[in-house]
């Protein structure tokens, strides 16, 4: 007896200590140090050093063990099939999904990954909103995690089943890659699953019913260490010129329907005294601020990104709710993904953040601050938001003012509300679990819901996937989509990309038509300024261009006009207008000026480029003459008779080589054909998937495409949509030829004209 007591204190003095908390286990060094000074059980100590060596050195609460499951060998076959596909977007038995084909190393097979596996892409079984949320959380925790995203299906080139994981890519904002496979793992459920592993092995699977955030948080972090550790002389070594930080993932699957005028308009709110409109065009991440006529009055928001500043500059990430608070003649708006609540000086127009205030802003507002944030050069310490708490917002979507003195913030899945004084613009209250929110906000709430009844019943159903009516919150998602506005009930259509209006009296409904597109300028996925070089070589897609000449000219000043051939199906909704054109002449050009359609010029240089062609001046002299017969050629109206698009450019151009590029967005419909009164929406739909041309973008194709747009009740002919222009023009110009006097060289003018062609 005394010698089976012996060994048990010895057995005990390794095993886990459980308690109400974490519990640890001694290192791989002390099982075999124990194990060989231990001779009377050498077998069963190596078989336990073994077991436990293979495990986490830390581990979590003894009520959790039994929810927990390591290296099943469906999971680890599943595991190692997803490993196997990493070199190939498509396989016989898989596609790949938000995945760039022209960056390999957008997946590397080594690090912590997170693999969320299910059928939940076809929402059954589980809440979508739920477990986005959680894998939100983790990655703005946890930056260096790579999340994937699995599902099993009967089809991966199903055209159906591909729309509708376009419409919940768009809905839910997915930027992980998404693995389609047609093989069957039978251990997977209707019932979603985490599996957490590193570098394919030993995978830790949880199941979403009994996934615990902090218990998971633990392992990420361990398996994290040793990662960070790695790469840490990898990351000294980034230059601070690339901002990677201020790259901002988005969802690569469905880039092609970016080219609508709207993309996910999600929330619209009302300014009725002053006859105002504010529609969150989400995933466009801008602000539309426009009229009850449709007419856009301005635009917040220039990229995704976290930075305030004027409205032209400002960058939001995926704005959802907003409300408009007439005395300060401000609107505070929800920045869902970068977890903060904006405010929009409607008067001044800039933006400025509420909430969370980062540390650099509390220390200082200097110019040199300013400066050393924009080149990248403030640590990641100084610019560090407050820890990630109870009181953190996370993935904030609905705004409700409560009373004279607080705001009331409700996730997107209603488990937490944030209570935020408005004085203060504090976090004084945070409401968890969806009783509580519904108890709370039950009142906002049903009266969103008594205007969204009123709506069309095939509406509704189109715009929200579950009813939640059983649990006593119907459409509830759908509260801060609609809103009044004088007499009619405004209501964001997510679907069918527009913006709808009914009337109370008539009850008849109708789509707004925008007008005055000038306001949105050029879209921020079509230019390609200097600054996203470095985000060009990580990867991101610039897109072909449209046409591409190359000439052998004298130095001197060129004339360039595009005359540009549109699909002959196709008309311009208004007139292309100088602020949707973006150029830029690089190498030995200099740019001048540039005319679309409209009277006048506009200087384009810099005022560091000013400095340098006050010194041209000696060599590119312009008589007063000249100078009045070009503005009088500018002053023209562009449009020619043949009714083809005109942009006229002019450059400097000097001995060598240079390059001018042009971009520019054409908002197009469908023209309507007033002899043949066809109504043929698979038609319209086929032409616009057509035209967008999603097989060049992201391969996900054209048939996927139209079923998407074919969701839509909308005729179809409306539906406004841009159609890019990128051009580049490239100069090879010799040496400036002499005078007789052999002293003197000699000014060349040059013109060219260029047809390009859009014709789809």
């Amino acid at each position: 007896m005394s010698l089976r007591h012996r060994n048990l204190r010895i057995i005990s003095s390794f095993l886990p200590r459980f308690s109400s908390g974490y519990h640890y286990r001694p290192c791989r060094q002390v099982l075999n140090s124990v194990a060989s000074s231990w001779s009377p059980l050498p077998h069963q100590c190596n078989e336990i050093n073994t077991r436990f060596s293979e495990r986490f050195s830390v581990s979590f609460r003894h009520s959790t063990i039994s929810q927990l499951s390591r290296d099943p060998p469906s999971e680890t076959h599943l595991t190692s099939f997803i490993e196997s596909t990493f070199d190939k977007l498509r396989g016989p038995h898989h596609f790949w999904l938000n995945r760039v084909a022209e960056n390999k190393d957008s997946l590397k097979k080594d690090g912590t990954f997170l693999v969320v596996a299910g059928r939940f892409f076809e929402n059954v079984g589980c809440d979508p909103v739920v477990i986005f949320e959680k894998v939100k959380l983790l990655q703005l925790r946890f930056s260096s995690l790579c999340v994937i995203g699995f599902q099993d299906c009967s089809s991966i080139c199903s055209a159906d089943d591909r729309s509708q994981l376009i419409q919940l890519i768009m809905k839910e904002y997915i930027t992980f890659p998404i693995l389609l496979s047609t093989k069957n793992f039978s251990q997977l459920t209707d019932e979603a699953c985490f599996i957490l592993c590193k570098d394919f092995k030993n995978p830790l699977v949880i199941h979403e019913k009994d996934l615990d955030l902090a218990m998971l948080n633990k392992a990420i972090e361990e398996l994290s260490v040793q990662y960070q550790v790695n790469n840490i002389a990898l990351h000294k070594l980034k230059s601070s010129w690339s901002k990677e930080a201020e790259i901002v993932k988005e969802p690569h699957f469905c880039t092609a329907l970016q080219n609508l005028l709207l993309y996910f308009p999600a929330c619209v709110s009302a300014d009725e005294s002053g006859e105002r409109l504010f529609l969150s065009d989400s995933n466009h991440h801008r602000l539309i601020i426009f009229d009850g006529n449709g007419k856009i009055l301005d635009c917040i928001g220039s990229c995704p990104g976290f930075e305030d500043g004027e409205f032209e500059s400002a960058k939001l990430l995926r704005p959802a709710a907003s409300f408009y608070h007439a005395s300060e003649d401000c609107l505070y708006i929800v920045d869902s993904e970068n977890h903060a609540i904006r405010r929009a000086d409607l008067e001044r127009r800039v933006l400025e953040t509420v909430y969370p205030t980062s540390s650099i802003n509390k220390k200082s507002t200097s110019l040199w601050t300013w400066i050393k944030t924009k080149l990248g050069f403030v640590s990641d310490t100084d610019v560090k938001y407050e820890e990630h708490g109870s009181q953190t917002l996370m993935c904030p979507w609905h705004l409700i003012k409560s009373g004279e003195n607080s705001f009331l913030i409700i996730s997107r899945s209603f488990k937490t509300v944030w209570v935020m004084d408005f004085a203060s613009r504090e976090i004084k209250e945070v409401v968890k679990g969806f009783p509580s929110t519904l108890e709370l906000c039950r009142h906002f709430i049903m009266e969103k819901v008594s205007l969204l009844k009123k709506m069309p019943n095939y509406l509704l159903q189109q715009q929200t996937d579950t009813d939640l009516s059983s649990e006593g919150l119907p459409y509830a998602s759908l509260m801060s989509c609609v809103t009044t506005f004088q007499n009619h009930i405004i209501m964001c259509d997510a679907v069918g990309q527009g913006i709808l209006k009914l009337s109370r009296e008539s009850g008849t409904g109708s789509s707004f038509n925008f007008s005055n597109l000038r306001m949105l300028g050029l879209p921020y996925w079509l230019s390609f300024p200097l600054e996203r070089f470095y985000a060009g070589a990580a990867g991101f897609s610039v897109g072909q261009a449209d046409h591409i000449q190359q000439f052998s000219l004298l130095p001197g000043r060129v004339h360039i006009r595009l005359s540009i051939d549109i699909p002959a199906d196709t008309e311009l909704v208004e007139p292309l207008h100088e602020s949707c054109i973006w150029c830029q002449a690089r190498g030995a050009a200099t740019e001048l000026s540039f005319v679309a359609g409209v009277a006048g010029s506009s200087e384009m240089v810099g005022i560091a480029q000013q400095w340098y062609d006050e010194l041209d001046n000696l060599a590119f002299s312009t008589t007063e003459s000249e100078l009045v017969i070009e503005d009088d050629y500018a002053t023209k109206d562009t449009n020619s008779e043949d009714e083809r698009i005109q942009i006229d450019c002019v450059v400097n151009t000097s001995p060598g080589t240079s390059e001018v590029i042009i971009y520019a967005a054409l908002y197009v419909k469908l023209k309507r054909n007033h002899v043949s009164q066809d109504d043929n929406q698979e038609k319209f739909a086929a032409r616009i998937a057509d035209i967008l041309n999603p097989e060049r973008i992201d391969g996900f194709g054209g048939n996927s495409c139209i079923q998407f747009l074919l969701k839509s009740k909308r005729d179809l002919r409306d539906l406004i949509f841009i159609k890019p222009l990128h051009v580049r023009i490239k100069f090879n110009c010799q040496n400036h030829p002499k005078a007789d006097n052999s002293k003197d060289i000699i000014l060349t003018d040059s013109s060219l004209n260029i047809d390009v062609s859009l014709k789809a």
